[in-house]
């Protein structure tokens, strides 16, 4: 959850803390070789347009994050944010900038 200070909103999105990245072969070989690194969670601050545009101009210390739960696996993760974000009732709270949820559910399909 990343929240703006001053003005309350959040938004819930999912990070994964290890990337995979595939790399050529070695010379002779003929394998492909798996990667695993740690992400750029720590700096990484959403997707949102909103926030990247707030972060882009210097308002970075504005905002706070914090991790809801830890997830073992990628299914899990996708899981779990589609739960804090039911459970935060994302789409009908005005503060939330969250406007879809896995990209089906729109925040404007509940509007009248």
């Amino acid at each position: 959850m990343i929240e703006h200070i001053p003005t309350g909103k959040y938004y819930i999105g999912k990070k994964n803390l290890k990337a995979k990245r595939t790399l050529p072969p070695l010379k002779g070989k003929k394998r492909k070789r798996k990667v695993i690194k740690e992400s750029d969670w720590r700096k990484y601050m959403s997707s949102n347009q909103w926030i990247k545009e707030e972060v882009s101009t210097g308002g970075e210390e504005d905002f706070k994050k914090k991790i809801l739960q830890f997830c073992h696996s990628a299914k899990a993760l996708t899981y779990y944010e589609l739960y804090w974000q039911f459970k935060y009732n994302v789409l009908a709270d005005e503060k939330s900038l969250n406007d879809n949820l896995l990209g089906k559910f729109f925040r404007k399909d509940l509007e009248n």
